[in-house]
């Protein structure tokens, strides 16, 4: 079967509207220990939550990148092979499944985070998303990214890709969130968007995190595309004014 036939099966068995998430989550070596356990904590929160709508678990599509080291696309789709943490191709057809057939993966923290190439792979791999519902015929609400740092950027090239975000975001292509953790630097994460602050988790928070995001994308599920679906208040975070 060809991938275009995949892609018509996909859709002909699950017609509803989509809305593509990209999860950004710093998997480098300074979340070792409690953060990421936190991290893998509020990953399977957010599982429950979603596959608990029953509208948000087929109209919600999830991918993980994860960057600690090295950029990676993860396996979540639960593959009887995968050891939880599988890489896969950077592919729209690969990296997205619909909640109710979402695994979360179980994180590992180390080496640096390259998250201006993260970032970059987000936006393209949302470009090529929404490429796919419209070659299928399939309604779709703007993607999201949620970034989840804890550091700051140590790749070279991060600007441009913090540039590239806000140009996407202000031509309506996604909603960029970016969220710091302990010691993030709250100036640079500011530079990934000029339309949403970037907030500060209080503490290891990712739990109540994680359920203010599912809870978002339900909202954003039970609406229309095109619609401004209100979302529910973030008790989890601070709003950084420092910068």
């Amino acid at each position: 079967m060809t991938q275009s036939q995949l892609e018509q099966t996909e859709f002909a068995d699950n017609p509803e509207p989509r809305c593509a998430v990209v999860l950004l989550l710093d998997t480098s070596g300074s979340m070792h220990g409690k953060p990421i356990a936190e991290l893998n904590s509020g990953l399977q929160d957010f599982d429950a939550a979603l596959k608990a709508d029953r509208l948000a678990s087929l109209r919600v599509e999830v991918s993980i990148i994860a960057f600690g080291g090295k950029v990676r696309a993860l396996d979540v789709a639960g593959s009887p092979h995968g050891n939880g943490t599988q890489e896969i191709a950077f592919s729209a057809e690969q990296a997205f499944v619909t909640a109710d057939r979402f695994h979360p993966p179980a994180l590992n923290a180390s080496g640096e985070t390259p998250m201006g190439e993260a970032v970059r792979r987000a936006i393209e791999l949302l470009r090529d998303r929404k490429d796919i519902y419209k070659r299928n015929g399939v309604d779709y609400f703007r993607p999201w990214i949620f970034l989840i740092t804890d550091g700051n950027p140590t790749d070279s090239g991060w600007e441009q890709s913090a540039e590239l975000a806000k140009q996407e975001e202000q031509r309506k292509g996604v909603l960029f969130y970016a969220v710091g953790v302990e010691n993030a630097d709250m100036k640079t994460l500011a530079r990934f968007s000029d339309q949403h602050q970037p907030l500060k988790l209080k503490g290891l928070a990712f739990r109540e995190l994680f359920r203010w995001l599912s809870k978002s994308l339900s909202a954003v599920a039970q609406s229309r595309p095109g619609e401004q679906a209100p979302l529910p208040p973030v008790g989890w975070a601070s709003v950084d004014t420092s910068h």
